[in-house]
């Protein structure tokens, strides 16, 4: 017997058609590409969504295909995604810090019929049309075009959602869709091989802003003003545009001004609540904080994500700046939620030390992920927080494939996706990322969690950033080479970093050597970059 309940498939344009109706008075903040402030509403974004998506069905673009963008957090950027996913096509970011030639090929192998790019990208714009084999025309996000050479001129965005005859009505009717059609995708950073395409569903998405607003998570609601840092690029945008409209929060877009001035510029003046990004955004946000002996007046929530947030970095933000730290992991393949840290019964009668410790943990599950580690041969490893295991997750956000078939050694007969990731499982659910399994060190039969090491030196007062690599040992297969970079005017002494770390490592995971370097280089989406370092110290020899 089935239920007599209404079939009303998740669809995304049903997020921006709730916002404009039941949340007039939430503003969408965006500081433009040109540099100046522009305002607007729910109820705008959704007409001029809805022109776009007129538009696009005029000029032949149909229901699956796919339509690039290259582009800041801005509100045409939001436009575009619920005008492109409006009308049954598929928004297809792109990440303008990957090398030009990256970005060619992700163009090409997701098929983008059209480009619309920030004008601040023409440069990149050129550079990749001659290599672009399915795109047909170019839009450029403004209400003008930057000089650029291409073969056939660029539309502008304005004129093309104004239209010869559509006035400034948004008449366009959403059409029917399954709730399980394509609705975006967004490639992986590539660190291991090609970057790999994950294609969104219309209900993974709305899935997922769901997921976000469970506890723990971002509980944001229409009092909230949120910041997105982390790019729309980056991750599907961690979801943020969706979770906004669904929960009638207001949205400032930073646009292309990611510096510390420049966020706290916006964390001040647009009295924004709650905002999300990766560590590295945090660290120099702080630092802005500390030079200039300021304080955070509106802020109530950050959300740390994309790479380990060191235990340092939650204890300045909570204890000095009375802001919540939520620390988040999620990828690509997952929408990209997963979990998030928040204190819970029985632990919130530890000691304040102890949950700091908690909270650095990436967190626990929410309803819809399930969760296991297992050994190399697919057996389960205890959830007693120590047994290291393959992080392998399942649920209905998930993807069970990539792009065109690429990647499908990750996904298990049983529906179970290999992360990459190695971690541990406590007994009330929390798990802690241990390293990438192609990062972790394995010396002498045993596994060494270089993120661990990496968090406990950046709580060094010396040390501005950190990173651990395995260097080949003749006796012991491999052991941890500790890469510091030093605080500006300091100067930190090898013994000093090796006495911080002992009593809160194993003994035998203390680093055989630490060097100091000006830089540590990184991923297109903000985390450290191994395969460079370990091409940097290939030569390395431990003198002991």
């Amino acid at each position: 017997m089935r239920g007599l309940m209404q079939d009303w498939p998740m669809l995304v344009h049903r997020l921006i058609d709730h916002a404009a109706l039941y949340h007039q008075g939430a503003s969408i903040v965006s500081r433009t590409v040109e540099g100046d402030m522009h305002r607007t509403g729910y109820a705008e974004i959704r007409a001029r969504a809805r022109k776009l998506s007129r538009a696009l069905t005029k000029r032949g673009i149909r229901p699956g295909d796919r339509v690039a963008t290259l582009a800041w957090n801005t509100y045409r950027h939001v436009e575009c995604w619920y005008g492109i996913a409006g009308m049954g096509a598929v928004y297809h970011t792109l990440n303008p810090r990957l090398f030009a030639d990256q970005i060619a090929w992700i163009t090409n192998h997701g098929g983008a019929r059209a480009l619309f790019y920030d004008n601040c990208f023409a440069p990149i714009v050129e550079a990749i049309a001659p290599k672009l084999r399915h795109v047909e025309f170019f839009v450029a996000l403004g209400d003008e075009i930057a000089p650029i050479k291409l073969r056939k001129k660029p539309l502008v965005y304005e004129k093309l959602i104004a239209g010869p005859s559509s006035g400034n009505k948004g008449d366009f009717d959403w059409p029917a869709l399954d709730e399980n059609s394509a609705c975006g995708l967004c490639y992986t950073s590539g660190t291991t091989g090609d970057p790999k395409g994950v294609l969104y569903s219309h209900r993974s998405n709305i899935l997922t802003a769901l997921l976000a607003g469970q506890s723990p998570g971002l509980h944001m609601g229409p009092m909230d003003r949120m910041l997105p840092v982390v790019p729309m690029f980056h991750a599907n945008g961690w979801a943020i545009p969706f979770l906004t409209a669904l929960s009638g929060a207001s949205l400032v877009m930073p646009g292309p001004r990611l510096d510390g001035a420049s966020i706290y510029q916006l964390l001040e003046e647009e009295r924004v609540t709650i905002t999300a990004a990766v560590p590295t955004v945090w660290m120099n946000l702080l630092q802005y904080l500390e030079d200039n002996r300021l304080k955070l007046s509106h802020l109530k929530r950050v959300c740390i994500g994309g790479a380990a947030a060191p235990r340092a970095l939650v204890e300045q933000f909570e204890d000095k700046f009375g802001v919540e730290v939520i620390h988040a992991w999620g990828m690509t393949e997952m929408s990209p939620i997963g979990t998030m840290s928040a204190i819970k019964p029985p632990l919130d009668v530890l000691p304040r030390a102890r949950q700091l410790d908690i909270k650095a943990k990436q967190g626990y599950p929410h309803f819809g992920i399930e969760m296991k580690i297992t050994d190399d041969k697919g057996h389960a490893r205890p959830r007693d927080g120590k047994a290291f295991g393959r992080l392998k997750v399942k649920g209905p956000n998930i993807a069970r494939a990539y792009f065109k078939g690429a990647g499908r050694e990750a996904f298990g007969k049983d529906g179970w996706f290999d992360t990459g990731d190695v971690a541990t499982l406590d007994e009330y659910g929390y798990m802690q990322i241990t390293d990438r399994s192609k990062d972790v060190i394995k010396s002498g039969g045993e596994w060494i969690s270089t993120i661990e090491i990496e968090n406990l030196a950046v709580g060094h007062p010396d040390v501005a950033e950190a990173a651990v690599i395995g260097i080949p040992h003749p006796k012991w297969n491999e052991r941890p080479l500790l890469i510091v970079v030093p605080r500006p005017g300091t100067a930190p002494n090898v013994e000093a970093l090796l006495a911080h770390l002992r009593g809160r490592i194993a003994k035998w995971w203390l680093p055989d050597a630490v060097v100091f370097v000006d830089d540590i280089p990184h991923t297109a989406t903000g985390k450290i970059l191994k395969t460079e370092l370990r091409r940097r110290f290939v030569d390395f020899k431990f003198t002991s």
